[in-house]
């Protein structure tokens, strides 16, 4: 693209150097620019841009800062960088997981396996992909989600009171109730992408006879994302005075990435939750209904 095309420039505007890194950002998202890609020269992005070399250069600072990119300050043009792992510098659950999914969603095939408490921090982890898809920017062809949560039959071993000859039911009921309503949230997001974009999606819930200690998730059978549950004493206020009861910090967990191209080691880990989740799908887990 030379200047006279960059409509920034024909508006009368330069452009900053975020917006510089965030349509680079797009690109490598979106798979325009691959793993191991160089970028242009600072001119020809200058030139492209129409911008001076120094915004192209913060540009390029920034992404390497998000581990997008590689040799940024050496004489010839950087290259895409691989996903960083999260394994190397782990990140709380609400902050690592979106730009894994988002990742995810570049392929024309996503598969999501999950194993939590909840859809606490699946559902707003999501927001990113679905925003991409309905601006146009990716388009997979096809999404298949595999969610495993507890029953509602099961005795939880978290949350659960302080006391355990406390109000049980209503922690029960409280938990209960997030479950289903992120579930059905997550559910009617997925599902509407059939509508709107044509991209053939299933999302399927099965019911686990145990409270996980951990939360699980496979990503296109490429990677695992693994966080313990943190457990903590907090107080709930409610109608007849104040519950103390033992919670979780679920979005505030660690999260640490396993990915099958980093290694044996890391590929066994990915190939055995896989095999790990496939085998409580299709045995001891039931169906699941949430209402």
């Amino acid at each position: 693209m030379n200047v006279s095309e960059n409509p920034a420039v024909n508006g009368g505007r330069r452009l900053t150097s975020q917006e510089i890194a965030d349509t680079l950002r797009e690109r490598i998202l979106t798979g325009d620019l691959k793993a191991g890609d160089r970028l242009p020269t600072q001119a020809e992005l200058a030139e492209e841009f129409g911008v001076e070399r120094g915004a192209v250069r913060q540009a390029l600072r920034v992404l390497q800062a998000d581990g997008l990119l590689s040799g940024v300050s050496k004489g010839s043009p950087p290259r895409v960088a691989g996903p960083q792992p999260v394994r190397d510098q782990p990140q709380p659950t609400m902050v690592a997981l979106a730009p894994r999914l988002t990742a995810a969603f570049s392929a024309p095939h996503v598969r999501i396996d999950a194993v939590c408490l909840t859809a606490q921090s699946l559902l707003p982890a999501l927001g990113e992909p679905l925003r991409l898809i309905h601006e146009g920017r990716i388009r997979p062809e096809r999404l298949d989600a595999r969610i495993l949560l507890p029953s509602r039959d099961i005795n939880l071993a978290f949350p659960v009171p302080v006391d355990r000859q406390g109000d049980d039911d209503t922690v029960h009921e409280r938990w209960l109730g997030m479950r289903n309503a992120q579930g059905q949230v997550l559910q009617y997001n997925l599902r509407a992408l059939r509508t709107t974009h044509d991209i053939d999606v299933k999302v399927s819930f099965r019911a686990l006879p145990f409270t996980p200690p951990v939360k699980l998730y496979l990503l296109n059978g490429e990677e695992a994302l693994y966080a313990y549950y943190r457990i903590m004493r907090r107080e709930e206020p409610t109608d007849n005075g104040t519950l103390e009861m033992y919670d979780t910090l679920g979005s505030e967990s660690l999260l640490f990435c396993f990915e099958k191209r980093a290694g044996r080691r890391d590929a066994a880990f990915v190939e055995e939750s896989q095999r790990w989740f496939d085998a409580l799908w299709e045995t001891i887990t039931t169906d699941l209904t949430l209402s």
